[in-house]
């Protein structure tokens, strides 16, 4: 699998129209066969920072998640939202291993 962490740090004014058009990405994301989990997740102690946790069958599926209209639409709306750029680490999984991934989108 291949993990990637994107951090995000939203304006405090922007919260609402962040939270919408990332829930639209979300749930377009999870109907790509490439894509095993696609999580929202915010920070506890400062609602304006979120992680997204994408979990990928392959790079190439994180390559063809970004040529996809809905990751397009979400990245240029979201731009001017920003507090800060966005930033990245990817990953690879130790547990659960290959088979234990869901084969289906929640």
């Amino acid at each position: 699998m291949f993990i990637v962490h994107v951090f995000i740090h939203v304006k405090p004014e922007n919260l609402a129209g962040f939270n919408a058009a990332t829930l639209a990405n979300v749930k377009s994301s999870l109907l790509e066969p490439g894509i095993a989990r696609f999580d929202l997740i915010a920070q506890i102690d400062d609602p304006n920072r979120f992680v997204l946790v994408e979990v990928y069958r392959t790079p190439e599926d994180a390559v063809k998640h970004k040529e996809t209209t809905h990751y397009m639409a979400w990245r240029d709306a979201v731009a001017h939202m920003m507090a800060e750029p966005r930033s990245s680490i990817k990953f690879t999984n130790i547990v659960p291993g290959e088979e234990g991934w869901n084969t289906q989108n929640p």
